[in-house]
């Protein structure tokens, strides 16, 4: 099979098309014929050795696709070759960068025929974490107000509409040419941060979903009101500490399964959840699409597709 893959940590351009030996369905697993893979911002870091994890080389990256399944293990029921599924690789594997891939049967979901590919593959990773992190890790309520950081980034931008639906009030930051897209998507307020600082703008808020890190996330913590609570999903594997006492900080589990993925297709058929902008790239220019990920202004999504 073809796939991106690299042999050595680096910039974008690490990143190399070429043959690797096609995956085999061992048991409760299923192969997948890969048609488009999600890029997030966490391959970047694993492929620039930021992430910590050691990989082994020739390391293929990508946590979610979507895909036709064109092998089936021992013990797998409830699938048949052919059909259309999408979903996340389990914590700990990747490898959806490449035309084939097999995984556990269990943490896959039959695509729906009015998703393609490239929608699936885009709504995957993203969807579970803004779900999981605005449902079952904040516990979002009516009447309540958050700040979600970075509102134009794939994650951030269905957090927005997941938080709306569930009768908040979104606050949301973004550079002036997202605003109009942003409003689209249901923010009731938008931060210029370019011009500013959120902490002077905002106060007494309920809850803050950071997809930023850095030092914009070491100040989340300044505009919660008493009994607050924050979620961090770039932040690395544990959350910030708070110097507050008055506040709960969180990072959100983001488990891979098939009922998560059924919940996205439900809230899209909806219309709860609209589908985000999405930018597309040949699987062997995949260099290409890191390299606008690498700068952090991207808006919606980036999308590699096999031609498959």
């Amino acid at each position: 099979m073809k796939a991106s893959y690299f042999t050595e940590h680096g910039g974008p351009d690490v990143l190399t098309y070429g043959e690797l030996a096609d995956p085999v369905a061992g048991p409760g697993e299923i192969v997948i014929d890969v048609h488009a893979a999600s890029v997030n911002a966490a391959d970047c870091k694993v492929r620039s050795g930021a992430s910590g994890i050691k990989s082994e080389l020739p390391y293929v990256l990508g946590r979610d696709f979507s895909g036709v399944i064109s092998a089936i293990g021992a013990g797998v029921d409830g699938f048949q070759i052919g059909e259309p599924v999408f979903g996340v690789c389990d914590v700990g594997q990747e490898g959806a960068y490449a035309e084939k891939i097999a995984m556990d049967a269990s943490l896959v979901a039959p695509k729906p025929a009015t998703l393609s590919h490239v929608e699936a593959a885009a709504l995957a990773a993203t969807g579970l974490t803004a779900l999981i992190t605005i449902e079952d890790t904040l516990h979002l309520k009516a009447g309540e107000t958050i700040l979600i950081q970075g509102g134009a980034g794939g994650v951030a931008g269905l957090a927005i509409q997941v938080a709306k639906h569930h009768g908040a009030h979104v606050i949301t930051t973004a550079s002036p040419t997202n605003h109009d897209y942003l409003r689209a998507l249901g923010a009731d307020q938008i931060i210029d941060y370019t011009t500013q600082d959120f902490t002077k703008t905002v106060s007494d808020i309920d809850a803050v979903f950071d997809t930023v890190g850095g030092s914009v996330a070491d100040c989340a913590f300044d505009v919660l009101k008493p009994g607050g609570r924050a979620a961090f999903i770039a932040s690395g594997p544990q959350a910030p500490q708070p110097q507050r006492k008055d506040v709960v900080s969180l990072r959100p589990q983001v488990n891979r399964d098939r009922p998560h993925l059924e919940r996205i297709v439900e809230l899209v058929a909806a219309g709860v959840i609209k589908i985000p902008e999405i930018a597309t790239y040949p699987l062997s220019d995949a260099a290409a699409a890191h390299r606008v990920s690498d700068s952090r202004h991207l808006r919606g999504k980036l999308v590699l597709v096999t031609g498959a």
